[in-house]
């Protein structure tokens, strides 16, 4: 724990994390003008999708192509949060539309908004008031599995138990 908060190491599989190659994360993003430096890089297309992104030990947010790995995004290091985000501009001015903590790799608890919206009041970013599309994770202490919790159903999709209340992949209240 930080006073940013919960840090959340990798749980996901660990071939990808020995893929990363140091120095190789996502784009960091101190200013606005950082953001619209970067965005203004991507191609039409991939500008229509959403971003991956983390918020690094340092509090600062990282932008990476959908399509890379949010363990590629933080340089293989503990984050703050992780998940996937949506721009538009309006007014000239990039803002943020729609922000999900869905990372399978990092699995971070709803709790993590706070370390996403310090980071875009940061640089200065218009941004909902909490994540869009949140995904609970919990780990199942019958199996060890990683589950998404869905419509509130505490219950392990693979082996039926009944899954934790509090946020717990990362091992933490599991015998």
């Amino acid at each position: 724990m930080t006073k940013e908060g919960r840090l959340y190491e990798y749980v996901g599989p660990p071939e990808l994390k020995a893929r990363v190659v140091s120095g190789d994360e996502g784009q960091r993003i101190r200013t606005s003008e950082d953001l619209s430096r970067w965005l203004s890089t991507q191609g039409l297309e991939e500008s229509a999708e959403p971003f991956t992104f983390v918020v690094g030990v340092d509090g600062l947010l990282r932008l990476a192509p959908r399509r890379s790995e949010h363990v590629s995004c933080s340089g293989a290091q503990p984050v703050l949060s992780a998940g996937e985000m949506t721009f538009a501009q309006t007014l000239g001015e990039w803002v943020v539309t729609e922000i999900s903590n869905q990372s399978t790799g990092y699995c971070p608890d709803l709790a993590s908004w706070r370390a996403v919206t310090a980071a875009l009041i940061r640089i200065g970013v218009a941004h909902p008031d909490g994540f869009t599309h949140g995904v609970v994770f919990r780990r199942c202490p019958g199996c060890g599995q990683v589950n998404i919790v869905r419509e509130e159903d505490f219950v392990c999709v693979f082996c039926e138990s009944i899954l934790p209340q509090h946020w717990n992949v990362d091992g933490d209240g599991i015998d």
